[in-house]
């Protein structure tokens, strides 16, 4: 069982993936933060204030206007944290766009697939004519 163990991990498609995930979890954090702390910042001065992960809706509690979001929880209210929510949007749709930049790279580097040879002319009609005698 070990030496099958041993023989699943070495093969390259394993490989590939364990090397995928942990660069994927690596480019994850470098894309949260430059959206956390490039991005958002820009967009929270834009819009008017400079804490836009702090932007949340009070359900039901008492918490007094101006309470971060993290003592608002702690709080025990019922928040809609909306900032965090479009925080964690925008952190999508640019993880998203650059993975499509690279697949679309990486397949313009691939030279294209050779379509499968068919039969030849003299091919097929040497088959038609089999038929035909038949």
């Amino acid at each position: 069982m070990l030496s099958e163990f041993k023989a699943f991990i070495a093969r390259g498609n394993v490989l590939d993936l364990a090397v995928g995930v942990i660069i994927g979890a690596a480019f994850g954090k470098i894309v949260s933060s430059m959206t956390d702390d490039v991005l958002m910042p820009v967009i929270g001065a834009i819009v008017g204030d400079t804490d836009f992960s702090n932007k949340y809706m009070v359900l039901s509690g008492n918490v007094a206007a101006g309470t971060p979001l993290a003592a608002a929880k702690e709080a025990g209210a019922n928040v809609l944290a909306w900032g965090s929510f479009v925080t964690a949007i925008i952190n999508f749709l640019i993880l998203a766009f650059v993975i499509f930049l690279i697949v679309r790279q990486a397949n313009k580097a691939m030279p294209p697939a050779e379509a499968p040879a068919g039969p030849t002319e003299v091919e097929l009609l040497t088959e038609i004519r089999d038929s035909l005698k038949k």
